[in-house]
């Protein structure tokens, strides 16, 4: 019998809450859902495989213009004190004195273009180099989202399942872009069981990581040394 509306049910009773259904989604024609997106990538397909995460870059970047903006603030004070009929600045006429005096293979003059041209290099290959090496790009399962793992996630989590072998001390993992260096103590069990269990097991946990590139696993197990 239900409560007329309006109404509280009385202390120490069991009030029952309204179930809301979910209507389905028509059918098409050819017995698909239509809720489905016809752009979901299949995991592990082959449009699963995403590219690096590109890092902005800002400390560099705030440098670089902090730098720009010095500079350019002080040539523009300097030519407009020019055109107010004073004379340059000492650093600047100084500076235009010596290189127009100091040949090209003095000490300095290397020094400051061996500078200048590192610096321009380092510009170069922050520009073209994602960065975020340590985020670890996973596979894209829908388009509109993109995921990522940093490595020591993913080392703590193979460190966790490298643990539940048996016959396994201690282990540490190191995880990289290609590769996952896993390196395990045993103290008891064949070493040679030990390993193949491992092996298994490493194998399974970085596939389930989820990673759209997975690291090839690398195995090691040695006994524990000697105490003293």
């Amino acid at each position: 019998m239900s409560e007329p509306h309006g109404t509280e049910p009385p202390e120490g009773t069991t009030q029952r809450l309204p179930v809301v259904d979910h209507q389905e989604e028509p059918e098409n024609g050819d017995g698909t859902d239509r809720s489905e997106s016809p752009g979901a990538a299949e995991p592990g397909g082959e449009g699963g495989r995403v590219g690096r995460f590109w890092s902005a870059r800002r400390v560099p970047a705030g440098i670089v213009a902090l730098l720009l903006l010095g500079l350019t603030g002080l040539f523009l004070y300097d030519i407009v004190s020019v055109r107010a009929g004073r004379p340059g600045m000492y650093w600047r006429r100084e500076l235009a004195e010596q290189l127009a005096e100091r040949p090209l293979d003095d000490t300095w003059v290397l020094v400051g273009a061996g500078v200048t041209a590192a610096l321009g290099l380092w510009l170069l290959v922050l520009a073209a180099t994602p960065g975020l090496r340590d985020v670890l790009p996973m596979r894209r399962t829908h388009t509109g989202v993109r995921a990522g793992l940093h490595r020591d996630a993913a080392a703590t989590a193979l460190r966790d399942r490298a643990m539940e072998v048996a016959g396994v001390q201690s282990a540490r993992v190191r995880v990289r872009r290609r590769r996952a260096d896993v390196r395990a103590v045993s103290h008891f069990r064949e070493l040679d069981d030990v390993r193949t269990d491992l092996d298994a097991v490493v194998a399974d946990a970085v596939g389930k990581l989820g990673l759209s590139r997975p690291p090839s696993p690398s195995v090691r197990v040695r006994r524990p040394g000697r105490k003293g």
